[in-house]
């Protein structure tokens, strides 16, 4: 909370700190999407939409560069050390994606829990070589689901977690029987 007072008395606008989370590893809209709400006070539809386009900004960085970006980290120690701590972490996360193929990946990326969003998609996209339009659309359909899920819960706290575990049923459901 201390950093966000900080940047809001620096002069950020609350709308910027919300894509700013957004766009972080591990927190991403998950985390973000609470601050909007409940603690900035947005409508839930800004929220929505400043967190998933938060939550994008990463993605075809990831997708296109992770390459490049995990090259220069392996020249140093502690980086070869933290992309291989963090491909093996994907790797094992991503049965999900492998499982379920084509719908694995908004899968995965969908369930609002930490290390199952844009980023560990994006990483696990790339580790298996999908093609960047197809991941993104994938990553992008995944982030509105989960932006979904967290937003309803905010807003209708218990009702609004029985709705999402109903969501997050059939989109199960729906996932195995198309696979």
């Amino acid at each position: 909370m201390e950093i966000i007072e900080k940047l809001l008395s620096i002069g950020f606008a609350k709308e910027l700190i919300v894509v700013i989370i957004s766009a972080l590893p591990i927190i991403e809209l998950r985390g973000a999407l609470p601050i909007a709400i409940n603690i900035f006070n947005l409508p839930w539809y800004w929220a929505l939409l400043y967190a998933i386009i938060g939550n994008l900004i990463p993605v075809p960085v990831l997708l296109l560069f992770l390459d490049s970006i995990a090259d220069i980290l392996r020249k140093f120690d502690i980086g070869s050390r933290f992309v291989n701590w963090v491909f093996e972490r994907t790797r094992r996360r991503g049965k999900i994606i492998e499982r379920y193929e084509r719908i694995g990946l908004m899968l995965f990326v969908s369930i609002p829990l930490p290390f199952t969003g844009a980023w560990t998609g994006s990483i696990a996209a790339f580790l298996m070589g999908q093609k960047f339009l197809y991941s993104f659309l994938l990553i992008l359909s995944g982030v509105i689901i989960a932006g979904v899920i967290v937003t309803t819960l905010c807003v209708l706290g218990w009702a609004g977690a029985i709705i999402a575990g109903i969501g997050l049923i059939v989109i199960a459901i729906f996932g195995w029987w198309k696979a």
